[in-house]
């Protein structure tokens, strides 16, 4: 009897190709807030998450909601965050796209207005807004690809924690492993 091919036996969802979701902290989406409001909240914890490259941030802001956010770099523990319309141009405060001047640069950018953030999310990422023309606004993603979006969407200043995580070598074989394990994916990969 053969075996089925990778391929196929990822499309079945056998245990191997099964992402481990159930061990990831949680969604990590901007706080839902009135387009002309803004809320504050306060750092209270930085977390590994083992689902994604970057760390994450607890926050706790001042409506009683806690939330996971994408830790920026140079944010800490205790650190104020601000959220809306009139926040300041700081790392780690989310704005929006209108609001951010030109050479900025930003992480977790929503697509549509509301959607809590879809590009650059990775650790050590961020985009660039690169100009206000038009009824839309201009952001370079880390791939150097143009992107017009609404002015309305929103994004964190800064650029995310953890980079440099892919300059460091594994070294041994089992660090891979363990690594792997977290993702939905088989390893070792043999050639043939």
């Amino acid at each position: 009897m053969g075996k089925r091919i990778i391929s196929q036996n990822r499309g079945r969802g056998s245990p191997n190709y099964r992402a481990p979701s159930h061990k990831a902290k949680g969604s990590i989406k901007h706080p839902k807030t009135d387009q002309n409001d803004t809320i504050y909240g306060k750092v209270t914890s930085l977390k590994h998450d083992s689902s994604r490259s970057a760390p994450v941030a607890r926050v706790l802001f001042d409506n009683g909601e806690e939330r996971f956010i994408l830790a920026p770099e140079g944010i800490s523990v205790g650190e104020k965050i601000a959220c809306g319309i009139s926040a300041d141009i700081k790392p780690g405060n989310v704005l929006n796209l209108s609001e951010i001047p030109e050479g900025a640069p930003v992480c977790n950018i929503e697509s549509n207005p509301g959607d809590g953030g879809k590009f650059a999310r990775s650790s050590g990422v961020s985009a660039t807004l690169i100009a206000h023309e038009r009824g839309r606004v201009v952001i370079q993603m880390p791939s150097g690809e143009l992107k017009w979006l609404n002015p309305k969407c929103r994004a964190t200043i800064g650029i995310v924690a953890g980079g440099g995580r892919v300059d460091k070598p594994f070294l041994k074989a089992g660090k891979k492993y363990h690594k792997l394990k977290t993702r939905a994916t088989k390893y070792p990969r043999v050639s043939g």
